[in-house]
């Protein structure tokens, strides 16, 4: 499922319009991200939770020429699933 996908679905099982559908999916993820640049932790009860790792810089390898290079530090979002979609799941 694609974002247009999505809007689709939300507006048919909400009732409610194409174009407020996406308005209310962009707004949801425009306050994701902007919770998550400030250093908060996203967290909604039984579908999961989204926070900011932050992975060290490292030692890598091109795999073209085997040289070894530098990867740099830099802040990873995690996602964990919560308990009623994990058994939803499976």
């Amino acid at each position: 499922m694609n974002k247009s996908d999505l809007i689709d679905a939300m507006a048919e099982s909400a009732g409610i319009t194409k174009a407020a559908a996406k308005k209310a999916l962009e707004s949801f993820l425009g306050n994701v991200e902007k919770s998550l640049k400030g250093g908060d932790r996203v967290s909604l009860v039984g579908f999961g939770s989204w926070s900011v790792s932050q992975r060290a810089a490292r030692e890598g390898r091109n795999p073209q020429t085997g040289k070894t290079i530098q990867i740099a530090a830099k802040n990873v979002v995690k996602f964990k699933a919560g308990s009623d979609l994990s058994d939803a799941v499976n």
